[in-house]
């Protein structure tokens, strides 16, 4: 939850061209929806719920659209030309998208693996979307390991640093998609923003 909260905050303090409308629109939406998730849940999210899976589903597709769009006005600003005369706002805003897209894929692929932290946590699926190291090296993990939400944003940090899967894999089609999005939304932010910052110094 502290990790959506960053996710909001970042967005908030992104420039007024990096927004969707009003600035507020989708940051009050995921505000709106966490709220009610933490109230329901607020010490471990373990109760079952058609209503708060589908909120949680819809609060981790806001934090992807809200990360795409402002890519999206990224990417549309720079080759423009209405953003990034400027290196230091041009970093600043290029570093908030990144890390807002860290978060908000930790948290899709949190809330899709095995059926979400639900169902994980009841063990209604045997077959994983992802394969971390613990679970190829059971020896070295305590038996009843399980992944944290911390593990899936390494996962995803990882993955939007190395453009690709490190240490844990993608195994269903959907994991697989998602990892490679993430890693488009990264290369492209961080190859536009690096050149374009480059460009700006040199001159």
């Amino acid at each position: 939850m502290l990790a959506v909260v960053a996710a909001i905050v970042l967005q908030l303090l992104l420039p007024d061209q990096m927004s969707f409308g009003s600035r507020w629109i989708l940051p009050g939406l995921e505000a709106l929806i966490l709220l009610i998730l933490l109230a329901a849940n607020p010490f471990r999210i373990d109760r079952e719920s058609t209503v708060l899976r589908v909120l949680g589903i819809g609060l981790a597709i806001a934090l992807t659209v809200a990360t795409a769009l402002s890519t999206f006005n990224l990417v549309t600003g720079i080759v423009g030309g209405q953003f990034g005369k400027d290196a230091q706002p041009l970093l600043a805003t290029g570093g908030s998208i990144w890390l807002t897209n860290v978060i908000a894929f930790a948290f899709l692929f949190w809330e899709f693996d095995r059926g979400g932290p639900a169902a994980r946590a009841a063990g209604r699926r045997e077959h994983p979307d992802f394969l971390f190291p613990q679970m190829q090296l059971p020896d070295m993990a305590d038996e009843a390991w399980e992944p944290r939400f911390v593990d899936y944003l390494y996962v995803a940090f990882t993955n939007a640093t190395a453009f690709s899967p490190t240490d844990t894999m993608p195994l269903t089609r959907w994991a697989k998609l998602g990892m490679a999005l993430q890693s488009l939304v990264a290369l492209v932010t961080v190859g536009l923003v690096v050149a374009r910052a480059v460009n700006v110094l040199g001159s």
